[in-house]
């Protein structure tokens, strides 16, 4: 059987979208077990995630080589290195790149990475999905609420502020989660949730994200390459790529489709947007918030 090339930074998820047309009905049904408890269905023994799939051994060895691993052993593995990457802090995500770093000016070393993360992030959105969302974040019927975590919290603050002047009714919820019932309390359906999860993903963020979606709230999410759980929930998700050779996760290319969400969204709502940014303007003459 002739396997396709793994890209080095695709995961098995990724893999299995990619591939989906090319399954046989009995490969699809051993894929969605997997997709449903990604990636633990796939951690056993091959003859356990076959049995618990109901699926046959061969039917799992066949899919695995059309998703590009030589064998069960190489894709096991390769879910085993995601299941590390999710959990991993610091101390662990400095010690990966360190380890196979080029003798080359850090520098050079971080621009490429930037790059790369650029164009894989912006290689794998849905066209479709993000001119969907982008009607989503401008649809004024229902409230925009944004909310990040311990460290995207800068970036749902970035994303509230131009929000709030492209369109009205938004709300930017505290990072403190002992708040966010007094939020929920106003949530209905219509309503649209802006999420930042990237790893190490937030239990308080996946517990936010099944009250609102319970509510009828959709839920836009912005996450990493590995996926954060609010995925199986989320109406859109968009998967960011990161690394960097530093001890933290970079957010370029997080804030880059942010300001591209924030730009579609603003042409959505064109012209009433440039009449609030008109009075919006007004109003920073009156206060005298900027120097002349």
């Amino acid at each position: 059987m002739t396997t396709t090339p793994i890209q080095p930074t695709a995961t098995v998820r990724e893999l299995i979208r990619d591939h989906y047309n090319a399954l046989t009905q009995s490969e699809r049904k051993f894929a969605q077990a997997l997709l449903d408890s990604y990636p633990a269905a796939g951690l056993a023994s091959i003859t356990i995630v076959a049995a618990n799939a109901g699926v046959s051994t061969p039917t799992v060895a066949r899919m695995v080589q059309k998703l590009g691993f030589k064998g069960y052993p190489q894709f096991h593995q390769a879910l085993l290195k995601e299941l590390e990457a999710k959990v991993s802090g610091p101390t662990q995500r400095r010690a990966n790149w360190a380890s196979e770093a080029p003798a080359t000016h850090h520098l050079n070393r971080f621009a490429q990475a930037v790059t790369q993360n650029l164009e894989q992030t912006f290689a794998n959105i849905d066209s479709d999905g993000f001119d969907q969302a982008a009607r989503d974040l401008a649809d004024t019927s229902g409230r925009l609420y944004v909310v990040g975590g311990r460290i995207t919290r800068a970036l749902a603050d970035y994303a509230f502020t131009h929000f709030q002047a492209v369109r009205e009714r938004v709300t930017h919820m505290t990072a403190s989660s002992a708040t966010w019932p007094h939020y929920l309390l106003d949530m209905a359906e219509g309503d649209t949730l802006l999420m930042f999860d990237i790893r190490r993903y937030e239990t308080n963020l996946l517990r936010l994200a099944e009250l609102a979606t319970a509510r009828g709230v959709r839920v836009i999410l912005i996450t990493d390459q590995w996926v954060s759980p609010i995925s199986d929930l989320a109406r859109h998700t968009f998967n960011c790529w990161v690394e960097i050779p530093s001890a933290w996760d970079s957010n370029v290319s997080t804030m880059m489709l942010l300001e591209a969400l924030i730009a579609a969204a603003q042409e959505e709502r064109w012209p009433a947007t440039r009449e609030r940014y008109e009075r919006l303007d007004e109003l920073f003459n009156a206060t005298r918030l900027f120097q002349k």
